[in-house]
Formats: structure tokens, C-alpha cells, sequence
């Protein structure tokens, strides 16, 4: 993908980082730690820091693993923005994919980097069963992991049955 085709989606990318980051800080700013605020039944706003990685893994690990999960972040965001570059054409469910998480990891990385924990603050459960505290930036890399799991499975098979029937 060319340099003029790659920008709308770093663009897109700038977007989950400015609307992971404002709001963060709402939530940071409204909410009182560890206090929910039911909106459903199944979903709370409750404002938590996370020190650790995907569900709060290594949290308690002294310190070291946010410098650790900061320089994987960088590193696959590097990659990520390489790989955008070097796109076909054409590829814009992909593209779109990982624009969403190359946004959501660099918007946990500020954050990591900055405060030293990745702020989360949506809640979901069912009766007394909670799945883990998240946020925007945690959404988009789901939604783009979801939509590469999709590229890989139904797309690319597409795109190779139509190529073979076309040769």
C-alpha cells in the first residue's frame, strides 16, 4: 500500500487512541475507584487500574512488567504500521483490522508508559460472574483481532476460490 493509501488508516488509528483517551479521562474524572455505576443489568462503569497485561495478568509482579509490556506494544505496533505500508491494494478489511489494533495498543501504551497501570472502566457480567474490566482500546484490538480471524478464515479463501476459478 502506498504512502497515500496507508494514511486513512493510521488516521483510523488516531481515532481509537483519541476516543480511548477521553474516555479514560471521564472516567477518570466522574467515576470513584472501584465504585460501580450500574447502566444495565449485565454493565457497570467501575473505574480500575490495570498493571498487568490482557486480565490483569502479571499485575502483582513488582513493577517490572510494565516497562516489559510497554516494549512488546512498541515493538508489534512497529510492525503493525510496517505491515499497513506494505498492504496490497485492495485489502481493506485487513487494513481496517489493523488499524483498529494498532490504535488500541498504542492508546494502552500511553497509558502504560505514562501512568504506569492501563485505565479501565467498563464492566460486563451476568449475576455475580464478571468478565474482566476493559476499555476502548481493549475493544478495538478485540474487533480488529476478530475481523483478522474473519480475513484469515472466510476472506483469503474467498479471494483464492475466486482466483482459481479465474485461472
Amino acid at each position: 500500500m502506498s504512502g497515500a493509501r496507508v494514511w486513512p488508516w493510521y488516521l483510523l488509528a488516531l481515532v481509537v487512541i483519541v476516543l480511548d483517551h477521553l474516555s479514560k479521562w471521564i472516567a477518570s474524572t466522574s467515576l470513584e475507584y472501584g465504585q460501580p455505576v450500574v447502566l444495565l443489568p449485565v454493565l457497570d462503569l467501575t473505574l480500575l487500574h490495570n498493571r498487568g497485561a490482557a486480565f490483569s495478568f502479571l499485575s502483582d509482579a513488582g513493577g517490572w512488567q510494565r516497562w516489559f509490556f510497554a516494549a512488546i506494544a512498541l515493538g508489534v505496533s512497529g510492525w503493525i504500521a510496517w505491515w499497513l505500508r506494505t498492504l496490497p491494494a485492495g485489502k481493506a478489511w485487513l487494513a481496517m483490522a489493523l488499524a483498529l489494533i494498532l490504535g488500541g495498543a498504542l492508546g494502552n501504551l500511553i497509558d502504560r508508559v505514562l501512568l504506569g497501570y492501563v485505565v479501565d472502566f467498563i464492566s460486563v457480567h451476568w449475576g455475580p460472574h464478571y468478565f474482566p474490566a476493559f476499555n476502548i482500546a481493549d475493544s478495538a484490538i478485540t474487533v480488529g483481532a476478530a475481523m483478522m480471524v474473519i480475513d484469515t478464515l472466510f476472506l483469503e479463501r474467498e479471494a483464492s476460490s475466486h482466483a482459481d476459478q479465474a485461472g
